[in-house]
């Protein structure tokens, strides 16, 4: 085949490789890039002052006796379920959460590390309706459910197949933790994240995971990767607490996420937020090393700013932006893996407003230096729908950002000099035996963004980004393969289910 026929086929010969059955995964993203800090050391020692000043003398309310007893034990001042944390013991706490953990997938090839320098992306978490394919807004099923897992089972840049990536209103409460586990165990191999709203849901997951993979190696290695929500201001209650709790025992990891609408349940302020959300989280984490030392914790927030007009929660904005730099500086103060939220919107439709506050989120998180990246994908009306076209566009961003994250590889330079000494000018690098080389890793070249001239467009059908994403997830999923699962496995977790079912009510008492 000659260099000219090579370069005329590119664009079909790598979309037909792209469409492989093969999966393609990427790691964890090694960052390459600097990290930005707004605050100066001054500045960062004096909002761990007044967040040590917070814990002690106002203190933070554990509203669960068992939790308050065991803060007692440790060595809070604890009166009723207010604890305060003086320096020295928050400091002696916080010391024994590792800086760095691996999340083991049932696929080995799939573990992923967290903190320092790498950083994951995983799906949008907790919509109680969907954008579905049609177009439609309306309540999710299990059906959906299991076909955004599987979304995330393919989608190369997800390190996660995702939590509670929608909530199916067609199973009883009670009972859809179950299910939604074993959707994320089943169809995916990569890790997922456990289900934190009432202590039986969470040793159910617990169980389950010991199911897949047994026992010892469950107490041995953390297999997934919760989430927690403060009650802003200054709340952890007894449903978050249940869970930590159990997870912690069971050397599972948290993210401890105070949910925080800045200028409703923090000041307005962000430099003002970040005392808060600091002292919040880092009273959450300190509470899981007393359960277990040791155990992996993430620092984590959820961030919206309130619009001053209607009290809405605003996404896209500059400020969650600050706050994401500001809350990544003082977690890699403390040495913590850190989690924030990556491509949200306050959009109804996948419109421009989705496109740009997902793209503002997305690389401020980015830029930030979050360790994990949670509501990469899908993510509409501020956590109240999950769109499927959204998803695989985000999907695709994601890949971008990855790229990003690496940084440049300098090693090339000298082979690109070569090359341009090869050409005179006004010439072309096209067939040059470097670019030859090089083309289709030279360039991150996105497949549902449409770069083609205006007649190539048209010719192809005028489609725009919203018909060509719901074309890419109906292929996706119908390509869709099931990874393995020993039979065994599979039965005994179908068997748990069913017997656990006969168990719980249909109804929330």
């Amino acid at each position: 085949m000659s260099e000219t026929e090579t370069i005329r086929r590119g664009r079909g010969f790598r979309r037909k490789e792209r469409t492989k059955k093969s999966l393609r995964f990427l790691p964890e993203a090694d960052r390459g890039i600097p990290y930005i800090d707004l605050l100066n050391a001054e500045q960062v020692e004096r909002i761990h002052s007044e967040t040590v000043k917070l814990l002690w003398r106002k203190g933070i309310e554990f509203r669960d006796d068992e939790a308050a007893e065991l803060w007692r034990n440790a060595g809070a001042s604890v009166k009723g379920h207010r604890v305060h944390i003086d320096e020295s013991l928050l400091t002696h706490l916080l010391k024994t959460a590792p800086e760095q953990y691996t999340i083991c997938a049932r696929n080995p090839q799939r573990s992923i590390t967290l903190g320092g320098r790498k950083q994951i992306l995983t799906p949008a978490y907790g919509a109680p309706n969907v954008l579905d394919l049609d177009g439609k807004r309306r309540n999710p099923t299990i059906n959906d459910f299991h076909d955004f897992a599987k979304l995330g089972h393919m989608s190369p840049a997800m390190q996660m197949s995702g939590g509670v990536v929608c909530e199916p209103m067609d199973i009883p409460v009670p009972k859809r933790h179950l299910h939604m586990v074993y959707s994320l165990m089943r169809h995916s191999d990569k890790p997922f994240m456990g289900m934190v709203t009432a202590r039986d849901r969470a040793e159910d997951t617990v169980e389950m995971a010991k199911i897949v993979f047994g026992q010892d190696y469950i107490d041995e290695n953390t297999v997934m990767t919760s989430i927690a929500n403060c009650n802003s201001p200054l709340v952890w209650d007894q449903t978050m607490l249940d869970a930590i709790k159990v997870y912690a025992s069971a050397n599972q990891a948290v993210l401890f996420t105070p949910f925080v609408l800045s200028g409703a349940s923090t000041t307005a302020s962000v430099i003002g937020s970040l005392v808060q959300i600091n002292a919040e989280a880092l009273a959450g984490i300190a509470f899981a090393q007393i359960v277990r030392p040791g155990v992996p914790a993430v620092y984590g927030q959820w961030i919206g700013a309130v619009s001053m007009k209607s009290g809405a929660p605003m996404a896209g904005t500059p400020e969650i932006d600050q706050i994401n730099l500001l809350v990544g500086q003082m977690a890699r103060y403390y040495k913590l893996p850190w989690r924030c939220s990556g491509a949200c919107t306050s959009a109804k439709i996948f419109d421009a407003q989705a496109g740009y506050e997902a793209a503002r989120n997305l690389y401020g998180a980015a830029l930030a230096g979050a360790n994990f990246i949670l509501s990469t994908t899908g993510y509409m009306e501020g956590a109240l729908c999950q769109s499927f076209a959204k998803y695989v566009v985000d999907a695709e961003q994601a890949e971008l950002t990855h790229k990003f994250l690496k940084g440049i590889n300098f090693s090339e330079l000298d082979e690109a000099i070569n090359a341009m000494n090869e050409i005179e000018p006004g010439g072309h690098f096209l067939g040059t035996k470097h670019t030859l080389e090089n083309f289709e890793r030279a360039f991150v070249i996105p497949e549902l963004m449409h770069h083609d001239s205006f007649e190539q467009w048209e010719a192809e059908g005028g489609l725009d980004l919203n018909e060509r994403a719901i074309n890419k997830a109906k292929k996706l999923l119908s390509d869709y393969e099931m990874p393995k699962l020993d039979q065994a496995i599979d039965e005994e977790l179908i068997e748990f289910i069913q017997k656990r079912e006969l168990q719980l009510p249909d109804n929330v008492s």
